[in-house]
């Protein structure tokens, strides 16, 4: 019997409409689930159906890696918190959008009903995502110490500027006077890295992009490099700390301590229809044509 996970982060009257179909359609064609322990108490007031006995999970430590799929409901955020749970189990995400268009959720909850039937019969792509792997100098180690979007360091309690030392396989790259620095993947070109000036990388590139945040230098500009880089990063500030945001999830960490970022040895697995194309997805997200003069 095929078995798939459902997972979702947040309350949204959006999902009433989409969770009692899905779960009529696994039922009925006789697919297991199991739920992630928050999104159970979501998505159980939204629906008539009795999930009590229903199998939970809380963790990559205790999610059944047999699993064929782990469904996301939400946008590309809940994507990049689920990674945290599939980690390096290899099992794909589908990711259900229920609101905006996304990068990573593509599949609109529309459309989720009629392209069932294709996943489950192996219709479908799947596209692998590199990430980025960081670790301390100090060897104290970080939590899910990976990244899918972006690893960035910024100043914290400080209205000045920080230096970011940055070598590059050992070579010394740049001192980056600035307000922090991104180090984003192809996936994460389209974020955070964008927003500063960025370019945009298609996810089939092996490359990671090192973008300055507001850099005092207005001829300092972002670098593409090979994602088997090791790129270090050493940190001076007044305020003798910095931030450490790895996609969504942050920390404080003192200056003393010098940062590592090269590819994770594993990469998250995205299922997207046939007929999905990253091209269309970025002109409809980035309103390329939109002009009345087009």
């Amino acid at each position: 019997m095929a078995k798939v996970a459902l997972y979702g982060q947040k309350t949204s009257t959006s999902l009433e409409d989409i969770i009692t179909p899905f779960l009529d359609y696994l039922m009925t064609n006789n697919i297991d689930y199991c739920i992630e322990r928050h999104f159970l108490e979501i998505i159980q007031p939204l629906t008539t159906i009795d999930l009590s006995t229903c199998e939970v999970f809380s963790s990559y430590e205790d999610l059944d890696k047999s699993i064929l799929f782990l469904f996301t409901f939400g946008g590309d955020g809940t994507i990049l918190s689920a990674t945290t749970i599939v980690g390096d189990s290899m099992i794909p995400l589908v990711g259900v959008n229920t609101g905006r268009l996304g990068f990573l959720a593509t599949i609109n909850k529309t459309v989720l009903l009629e392209q069932l039937n294709a996943f489950f019969s192996g219709n479908y792509n799947i596209i692998p995502r590199s990430l980025l792997k960081i670790t301390r100098s100090d060897g104290v180690e970080i939590e899910n110490n990976y990244a899918i979007n972006e690893i960035t360091v910024v100043r914290r309690e400080t209205t000045s500027m920080i230096t970011v030392d940055a070598y590059l396989n050992d070579e010394f790259l740049n001192s980056f006077w600035s307000d922090g620095l991104i180090i984003s993947t192809p996936t994460g070109s389209t974020g955070y890295s964008l927003s500063c000036g960025g370019p945009i990388v298609h996810p089939s590139n092996e490359n990671f992009i090192i973008t300055p945040i507001a850099p005092h230098n207005l001829n300092v500009r972002p670098l593409i490099v090979s994602e088997n880089s090791k790129i270090d990063l050493k940190i001076r500030s007044r305020a003798n700390e910095y931030f450490l945001s790895l996609d969504s999830r942050n920390l404080a960490l003192s200056t003393d301590v010098a940062l590592r970022i090269e590819k994770a040895e594993f990469k998250v697995l995205i299922v997207e229809s046939k007929d999905a194309s990253y091209f269309t997805t970025l002109r409809e997200k980035m309103l390329w044509g939109s002009d009345k003069r087009n």
